[in-house]
């Protein structure tokens, strides 16, 4: 299993999901996925909105900010052949 830079995925990662677009589609924990398949594999749960964890600003990236490097890296693309 792995993700679309092409590290090994584990169940338990913190993922950031891209949608069809390369635009954030959802962000939380992998879970139930199954070694051999990188297709509709396993399943995230969203971490909550409104989450009061503290926040230093310096330390956050805006996801639309995310996605753009996302796309300068030519990573909001699916590799050819899959």
């Amino acid at each position: 299993m792995h993700y679309r830079n092409g590290r090994e995925a584990k169940n338990g990662d913190k993922v950031v999901q891209l949608n069809s677009c390369g635009e954030i589609g959802a962000i939380g924990v992998l879970f139930d996925a199954k070694p051999g398949n990188d297709y509709c594999n396993g399943h995230i749960a969203p971490t909550l909105p409104g989450s009061t964890c503290g926040a230093c600003l310096c330390d956050c990236i805006h996801a639309d900010d995310l996605a753009a490097i996302l796309k300068e890296k030519v990573l909001d693309k699916r590799p050819s052949g899959k």
